[in-house]
């Protein structure tokens, strides 16, 4: 008896607070017709779900079996120390605390907490080359900034992750449990060190490659080798179902395929709104499962549309400057509260279009409503950009970011749609 499982019930109630009394009045634990719930390990939930999909979900390969290396995105833990919009402001801020006098670090308001001793790091860090050290920082979707790379003196900065930062190597971004009440929608493909909250909170960097330490052991001109952060069984696995040979770096060999294709591959499944609903209940709890591929035809079809919103989110794709909104009207470019505007759908506009106004003059013209909608990880990136920059200026460089952010969600939902015409499974 002792190792009997007790039964779990759940029962939903409705409605205005006097009905709820008056249904609660009338009943009892015995008259009420309670669902019984499944509850397995290991989550063990107290409401129901869909898990009936579990056998063909669960024969996909996890995230976070397939890459062997991934860790949380930085916590500075003083954000307005070691964050900036500037550049030059972030040099300046950190050679002043380079002189770490009591003075600089009152005037900066830096103490040390508790759990965090920011000003016994600071003054025990070593400030050679500050320039070296301010580097990008991808603090939420589509919005860079800079960070003062201290790695030791920060509250949470996983070196083993982030010394892998790289032009020419790629970071897939996820969060381990969803917050995205009606679906998956948290994943992002990065090249720079990224901020614990891209999302909305605990997002994970997973680096594609990982690159050796340099020592002064290496002489001028060599280089050691970078490495998949693959596991390689399952790689094996793929290549056999594929019919193709895996090569660690992308070549024009025919029947080969690397690294890059098979992120591409993932970033097209886990793009597909078909996949996200069926096995929505799934992509909550952990990180995601993707099937195998199909077979070859399917895997090189994946693999070009991944491809393409891959570039499309770093906003290094052309098609990011085909611009499809106008910024018409002159003014002093504040932003003070966005809003959206609709235009009413006719011949001339062929689609549900808005204008975005940034203050009660100018706005950005004919912006499509699906864009100013979408969604990725919490947050709907065509506002959340604006309303983070609220009070302040928007500079040449700023307009035309916002532009590409535009074309970037709209060609992601429409790639999105194209995926969804592909047999994945």
């Amino acid at each position: 008896m002792a190792n009997k499982h007790a039964q779990i019930f759940h029962f939903d109630l409705y409605g205005k607070r006097e009905d709820k009394y008056l249904f609660l009045n009338e009943n009892s634990v015995k008259t009420i017709e309670w669902n019984t719930l499944d509850s397995n390990a290991p989550n063990f939930f107290f409401i129901n779900k869909n898990f009936d999909d579990r056998e063909s979900y669960e024969n996909g390969f996890k995230i976070d079996d397939l890459f062997n290396l991934l860790g949380p995105g930085v916590e500075t833990g003083l954000d307005r120390v070691f964050i900036s919009n500037s550049k030059f402001d972030l040099m300046k801020t950190f050679q002043n605390i380079s002189l770490k006098t009591d003075e600089v670090f009152k005037s900066l308001n830096i103490e040390n907490k508790t759990s965090y001793l920011v000003k016994d790091k600071l003054k025990t860090e070593n400030f050679l080359n500050i320039e070296k050290h301010i580097v990008s920082y991808q603090y939420k979707v589509f919005d860079f900034k800079y960070i003062a790379y201290y790695k030791n003196s920060l509250r949470r900065a996983d070196y083993n992750i982030f010394k892998n930062v790289n032009q020419n190597n790629f970071f897939l971004t996820l969060m381990r449990t969803s917050v995205d009440s009606d679906g998956f929608k948290s994943i992002l493909i990065s090249k720079s060190i990224i901020d614990k909250n891209l999302y909305s909170f605990q997002t994970y960097a997973i680096p594609l490659y990982l690159y050796p330490e340099t020592n002064a052991q290496q002489t001028l001109g060599q280089t050691a080798e970078r490495t998949p952060n693959l596991n390689a069984e399952i790689v094996n696995q793929i290549a056999e179902k594929l019919g193709l040979t895996f090569t660690n770096e992308k070549e024009p060999t025919e029947n080969t395929f690397a690294p890059i294709d098979i992120l591409d591959y993932i970033y097209a499944v886990l793009h597909s709104p078909t996949y996200r609903e069926k096995y929505k209940e799934f992509l909550k709890i952990d990180f995601p499962r993707v099937p195998y591929p199909k077979d070859k035809d399917t895997f090189w079809q994946l693999v070009k549309l991944g491809g393409e919103i891959r570039q499309i989110h770093l906003l290094e794709s052309p098609k990011v400057e085909q611009y499809i909104t106008q910024y018409p009207i002159d003014g002093d470019n504040v932003v003070s509260m966005p809003k959206y505007f609709p235009i009413p759908k006719n011949d001339k506009t062929g689609a549900l279009q808005g204008n975005v106004y940034i203050n009660d003059t100018q706005y950005f013209a004919n912006v499509p409503l699906q864009a100013w909608r979408f969604y990725i990880g919490g947050y709907q990136p065509a506002q959340k950009w604006l309303k983070d920059r609220k009070n302040r200026k928007l500079e040449f460089e700023d307009i035309l970011h916002y532009q590409k952010i535009i074309v970037a969600l709209t060609e992601t939902d429409r790639l999105m749609k194209e995926i969804d015409k592909i047999e994945i499974e």
